[in-house]
């Protein structure tokens, strides 16, 4: 007698398993992390044991939220990621209006953004959770379009585009509104990293990609000429953004005030040396050590040496996360983990480079390693989400749901 498949079949297959070398990165993510804002903390301007606690315990906290996360997340295969693909793009564009609203004023006027909620003593920026969100919407409306139209055309390349950048337009207006330059780079990055692996073909992405690098490089020769300032200040640059730019273009020039935590990075990472200087031997003032300059403890506390140490572990990572994007079993899933490496490798490129003096501030976080909780439980919903390719396979149901399989 033929045996008829059950819709309450399990989602997981004999193949289903867990990315040990993923996980394992995360570990050693979680004690370099939490050590090094220790040590950042209490080698602060007004640092003391109990802060450097606290600071330390606060963020172990939000290791451990993550970590249930991404065990509630390995329940959701892909007809479930499908189905939750709007109500989590929804939920993020509700947290970008109401942050608008009820930004914390006092952040605002320290850092010039409007992105962050102030509950008490915990702070939370809704952009970073946004991020994940953003990228399984974008990857539903790729994997729709791609399934819709089987033949790649100039008109439905074209298409394709045009529905993205819609998904795209209210996020980039939130987050311009906000005032966060750096946070808006992300998620340009996912879009563009999406776009590239979403089958489009180049005789459109060539002229985008033209188009943008002209717009680059027209703002950065504005930016450098006082005609040039004049407009960007009409269209609404702000002061602290010249300065950036200008402390990334000429960092010699002032050391005591834009470029002073430039400057004091790279002494502190030049301090460094080979092997370093030893754990908790932090003698070179940073300001906000803590979490967009992390990495000038690393360069400080353990040298060139511990410095590479980090980046080939990153290296690793995102090599375990693109292999996730290989064996993906449907386009959706490899949409996914296409937008996740973008974010993880955009965090680590900027930060790790404006630690050294290679780009300009941007107020980026080092990915599982700066203070933050929000930025770190957005990259391990990310994570999250790649574990879950391996260990959620797809099946009949996600055929059910959707109404055709990727």
């Amino acid at each position: 007698m033929q045996r008829t498949p059950s819709r309450q079949m399990s989602s997981r297959t004999s193949g289903s398993e867990l990315d040990w070398g993923i996980i394992l990165a995360l570990l050693l993510f979680m004690i370099i992390g939490l050590s090094s804002i220790f040590q950042a903390a209490l080698h602060s301007q007004y640092g003391t044991m109990q802060m450097a606690l606290r600071t330390t315990i606060v963020q172990g906290v939000f290791w451990i939220i993550g970590t249930l996360i991404i065990i509630f997340l390995l329940r959701f295969d892909a007809s479930q990621l499908w189905r939750l693909a709007p109500i989590a793009y929804g939920l993020g564009i509700f947290l970008l209006v109401a942050v608008l609203v009820l930004y914390d004023r006092q952040m605002a006027n320290l850092t010039g953004a409007k992105s962050w909620f102030v509950l008490g003593p915990i702070s939370f920026q809704p952009s970073e959770v946004v991020k994940p969100a953003f990228i399984l919407m974008l990857s539903r409306v790729v994997a729709q379009h791609n399934r819709l139209y089987e033949h790649h055309t100039t008109r439905s390349d074209g298409l394709l585009l045009g529905k993205m950048a819609l998904w795209f337009l209210p996020i980039a207006v939130l987050i311009a509104l906000q005032n966060d330059l750096g946070t808006l780079l992300v998620f340009i990055a996912i879009f563009g990293g999406v776009a590239l692996v979403s089958g489009i073909t180049w005789r459109i992405l060539a002229p985008v990609i033209g188009i943008v690098a002209t717009i680059g490089v027209t703002l950065l020769a504005l930016v450098t000429s006082a005609t040039g300032k004049i407009i960007l200040d009409a269209l609404g640059f702000k002061l602290y953004q010249f300065d950036r730019i200008q402390t990334w273009l000429h960092p010699d020039q002032d050391t005591s005030a834009s470029g002073y935590q430039t400057f004091q990075s790279l002494k502190a990472i030049g301090s460094g040396q080979l092997t370093g200087n030893g754990f908790g031997n932090l003698k070179v003032y940073v300001p906000v050590r803590e979490s967009d300059m992390i990495f000038s403890v690393i360069g400080e506390s353990f040298g060139f040496i511990g410095g590479a140490i980090l980046i080939a572990l990153y290296f690793g990572l995102i090599y375990r996360l693109i292999r996730a994007t290989f064996k993906a079993q449907n386009a959706f899933y490899a949409y996914i983990a296409t937008g996740v490496v973008m974010m993880v490798l955009f965090h680590v490129f900027e930060n790790i480079g404006m630690s050294i003096g290679l780009l300009p501030l941007t107020g980026i976080p080092l990915p599982f390693i700066s203070q933050g909780g929000s930025s770190l439980l957005g990259n391990l919903i990310g994570v999250g989400l790649i574990l879950t390719i391996g260990y959620q396979q797809q099946n009949d149901t996600f055929k059910e749901a959707t109404g055709f399989s990727i």
